[in-house]
């Protein structure tokens, strides 16, 4: 079949309609291509198949692997408007051939950021067991109710992990006048220097943190790596914030130690969602829990369109694309993330 316009496949899922796909985004995109689209699950074998040969670009996360990507010669991007890396597309062999292959990731770390900050100061600062005080009418006022209570101002934070939510996390993080130590074993320690971070240990961020922030994505080289060992040397009452991914941690040691009181504890994020009904992580004491709300706000989704369709029109300009998070086919390969 020849086509006038260039060929884009939209298959989003998990993404739905209103995610990523409002009006406006399928009125531009109707008019500069011909559209293929398919929503509610993966599109189907029989569907991809049949626009392979003049697919230009793909948003979603349709498998690509080589013997696909020899069935479609004009593939110039595949844009991922998850936040994390599949494992089935061939990463390495895109970037042999040129093909862009892009995360919106990026679009959700300010709401992850802004998420962390809250969760930190409420954690130290005791606001959930004051909201329970006094609906019981036990409340203390004043110093009398600030006796467990510290602040983010001046304190020792670490930071597990640089990537994307490290990036957003830190300047909102400067205010408070904390000194920032950085653990990533990707970075070296002059790019966290030029940040104006400390590069350090993952023992001296653990040991050394009144506020932890947990933010590493999870690959096959990281699953568990903070384990009861590690978690060990956390400071008795520091406040810890799980944001990133669970996998990450010996979850059942990490709600263990928090629910009895090691530490504090922010968790957005587990092993299994939805949780079970009758799952005993529900019934740890204290921690503060919310069920995977930190990035997944409207703002957040407009902000994966705007960079979607920023970098759509780069790459149908025949310009390479500026907004979204490019693939390092190493560590993309490497992603474990669900």
């Amino acid at each position: 079949m020849i086509h006038t316009k260039p060929v884009i496949l939209f298959d989003p899922y998990p993404r739905n309609e209103a995610m990523v796909f409002t009006p406006d985004v399928a009125e531009e995109l109707g008019r500069v291509s011909t559209l293929v689209t398919h929503f509610g699950a993966r599109a189907p074998d029989d569907l991809v198949e049949s626009v392979l040969a003049d697919v230009e670009i793909i948003v979603g996360q349709t498998a690509m692997g080589k013997d696909r990507l020899d069935r479609a010669p004009k593939l110039k991007a595949i844009l991922n408007v998850k936040a994390n890396w599949e494992p089935n597309i061939d990463y390495g062999e895109c970037q042999k051939r040129g093909i862009h292959v892009l995360s919106a990731a990026p679009a959700m770390a300010p709401a992850v950021a802004e998420y962390c900050i809250g969760q930190a100061i409420a954690l130290a600062r005791g606001f959930s067991a004051a909201n329970v005080l006094f609906r019981a009418a036990a409340e203390k006022y004043g110093i009398a109710g600030n006796g467990r209570a510290y602040s983010l101002y001046d304190a020792p934070v670490g930071l597990i992990g640089y990537g994307n939510l490290g990036r957003a996390l830190a300047p909102l993080l400067r205010p408070f006048g904390c000194r920032i130590a950085v653990h990533d074993p990707w970075l070296s320690d002059r790019y966290l220097e030029t940040e104006g971070l400390i590069p350090a240990t993952l023992e001296d961020v653990l040991a050394g943190s009144r506020f932890l922030f947990i933010l590493a994505g999870v690959t096959s080289e990281n699953e568990g790596f903070l384990d009861r060992t590690k978690l060990d040397l956390i400071p008795d009452d520091a406040s810890v914030i799980l944001g990133s991914r669970a996998e990450v941690v010996d979850f059942d040691a990490f709600v263990s130690m928090a629910g009895a009181g090691r530490f504090r504890a922010a968790i957005d994020v587990f092993p299994q969602e939805p949780v079970p009904a009758g799952s005993p992580w529900r019934d740890a004491p204290d921690i503060l829990y919310s069920a995977h709300l930190a990035g997944g706000l409207e703002a957040s989704y407009a902000r994966i369109r705007d960079m979607m369709m920023d970098d759509i029109r780069q790459i149908l300009g025949g310009l390479p694309p500026l907004r979204m998070q490019k693939a390092e086919p190493r560590l993309a390969a490497m992603a474990r993330s669900r």
